[in-house]
């Protein structure tokens, strides 16, 4: 049986809890405050790892997700995209390696962050805040019970 690409398929939407706890982690984890990342993640439990991989999905695949160059597909936008595809894979089936569990998963995120997201090595933290406030607020348009009528 074939394995299911799943960094193609749309994005199921996160509660925005769910979003919260996971940026909690890895902004202990990047302010290297050990104590705390313990603690998020004993509150969170076993679905750390996947919240994770959802908050990844959501970091990296549009950054990656080029389309075009001047209306025309052209290398660089394939060759970002399958980076994009290729960094979720490994952190999702990692196979045992390091960058499979939760703190790999997290210092991906922030050493994405620094690397791609920051300019002239930026406030890393500032830029986690921002994708936290984006994610919280897609989730919370996604999530019914956050929806208000007119």
């Amino acid at each position: 049986m074939p394995k299911k690409n799943t960094t193609t398929e749309p994005l199921t939407p996160m509660h925005p809890d769910d979003v919260a706890g996971a940026f909690a982690y890895i902004r202990a984890l990047q302010a290297r405050d050990i104590d705390t990342a313990g603690a998020v993640a004993n509150n969170i439990g076993p679905e750390l790892r996947q919240l994770l991989l959802d908050v990844a999905a959501r970091v990296f695949i549009p950054v990656t997700a080029v389309d075009d160059c001047d209306g025309e597909p052209c290398a660089h936008s394939f060759l970002a995209a399958a980076l994009g595809r290729l960094l979720l894979e490994v952190l999702r089936d990692g196979d045992g390696a390091c960058l499979a569990f939760p703190p790999g998963i997290a210092q991906t995120i922030v050493r994405f962050a620094e690397n791609i997201l920051t300019e002239d090595q930026g406030d890393v933290a500032d830029v986690l805040r921002q994708l936290e406030a984006a994610g919280i607020r897609q989730a919370m348009e996604a999530s019914p019970a956050h929806r208000t009528t007119v």
